[in-house]
């Protein structure tokens, strides 16, 4: 039976992260949860009843949370700090400066419910600024995953690395991207399906409405690649600078504000090799976001399958 990319629902990225790190802290003691009140929303309340002992809960107190689990990491613990994005990314963040990145602590930071996955609690719970702070932040790596496949592989990989980690998930249930056994490396993007014309350049949930996107433009005769660029830094600059020397345009696509994010990554990429190609950041524009459901939010900004293909149409037509 052939496989096709975004056709088999699978579970929310939060979930596969909470599963992945449970099966890796039952055969390693030193793998430590901290959490800020966020066991439940980090779905990581198996994971408490399984192992109490290599779970901590700190409270509403994303500051502390963040120290406490640089000076786990410190003493030998391999540690993945739990808290909402918008929070964790904002409140913490000279914690995260200093404390983990500065100190070279090997904190696995999770930023769960990020971008709009707490659409309709408004602007306040929205993390579209995290990856913009966190990219000006030297010594973290920062790893957006598109599905479930990327986010397990994300967890084993994160648990082995000696340096900082930003890893970010959203609620939403998402569906398969790869086949099986797909090889993943941090660094190294993953192109679901080729094309000549426009390439899409994707990030976490953003990717699926790209391929969609892709299929709505096949059916007018474009050719379209899709990759999904899981780890935003440091960036697959090859990938990039392929995929603007082989393709006719580019649209990146982000579940982030439009500054600081992914396609400003791609574009100071392309700018510094001197490859010009017609060129689009798809996200949320320097405003607050609507308040509504992640999909609502998406519709809105034209983060849907037609809302990008007309963006990529858009590009090749003004050619």
């Amino acid at each position: 039976m052939s496989f096709t990319p975004g056709t088999e629902l699978g579970r929310a990225n939060q979930e596969v992260f909470a599963e992945t790190l449970l099966t890796l802290a039952k055969e390693d003691k030193d793998i430590l949860a901290v959490t800020s009140d966020s066991r439940g929303s980090g779905k990581l309340m198996s994971y408490a009843a399984a192992l109490p002992e290599q779970l901590i809960e700190v409270g509403i107190a994303e500051q502390n949370l963040v120290g406490v689990a640089a000076g786990l990491a410190s003493a030998g613990k391999i540690v993945f700090a739990v808290s909402p994005a918008s929070f964790l990314t904002a409140r913490a963040l000279e914690q995260i400066k200093n404390d983990v990145c500065y100190s070279d602590q090997a904190v696995k930071l999770v930023g769960i419910s990020a971008g709009v996955s707490y659409g309709a609690l408004g602007s306040t719970h929205h993390a579209t600024h995290d990856i913009a702070v966190l990219r000006a932040i030297h010594n973290i790596t920062i790893v957006v995953p598109a599905d479930n496949l990327e986010t397990a592989e994300a967890v084993k990989t994160a648990a082995k690395m000696t340096h900082p980690v930003y890893l970010r998930f959203g609620k939403r249930p998402m569906p398969d991207l790869h086949l099986s056994g797909t090889p993943f490396e941090i660094g190294k993007a993953l192109r679901i399906r080729d094309g000549s014309d426009i390439a899409f350049i994707a990030a976490g949930e953003a990717v699926h409405p790209a391929l969609k996107a892709a299929e709505e433009l096949d059916k007018s005769g474009y050719s379209t690649r899709v990759i999904s660029m899981h780890t935003v830094k440091p960036l697959d600059a090859e990938a990039v600078i392929r995929a603007a020397r082989e393709c006719r345009a580019v649209v990146t696509v982000e579940e982030h504000h439009t500054s600081g994010g992914l396609g400003e990554a791609c574009a100071s990429t392309l700018m510094e090799a001197n490859v010009q190609v017609p060129f689009k950041i798809a996200g949320i524009p320097d405003e607050y976001a609507m308040t509504g459901s992640q999909v609502e939010i998406f519709r809105h900004y034209g983060l849907t399958a037609s809302g990008l293909a007309r963006t990529a149409t858009a590009l090749l037509e003004d050619q």
